[in-house]
């Protein structure tokens, strides 16, 4: 995949695209849009989550493995070098 992002200074305006080889003779798709009105969409499209929605995804185990880890990588960051 090739992404780039442009901001037009006028209405019309050329627009030359090199493509890999490999994209010869392939569909290729073309997308404008402005990169706000995505941003806004996908804010008011997805629910905000909150902390409860997460209850239950971790097991007890996994948890209280992470919470040792985090806690031995906090202990190391009071050693002396």
């Amino acid at each position: 995949m090739i992404q780039t992002v442009i901001t037009p200074d006028k209405t019309k305006f050329d627009m030359s695209v090199s493509l890999p080889d490999a994209y010869v003779g392939k569909e290729v798709h073309v997308f404008f849009y402005i990169d706000d009105e995505v941003k806004q969409t996908t804010a008011s499209v997805l629910p905000k989550k909150k902390p409860s929605d997460f209850f239950g995804t971790l097991s007890i185990e996994d948890g209280e493995k992470m919470q040792d880890y985090v806690t031995q990588s906090r202990n190391e960051w009071e050693r002396n070098f």
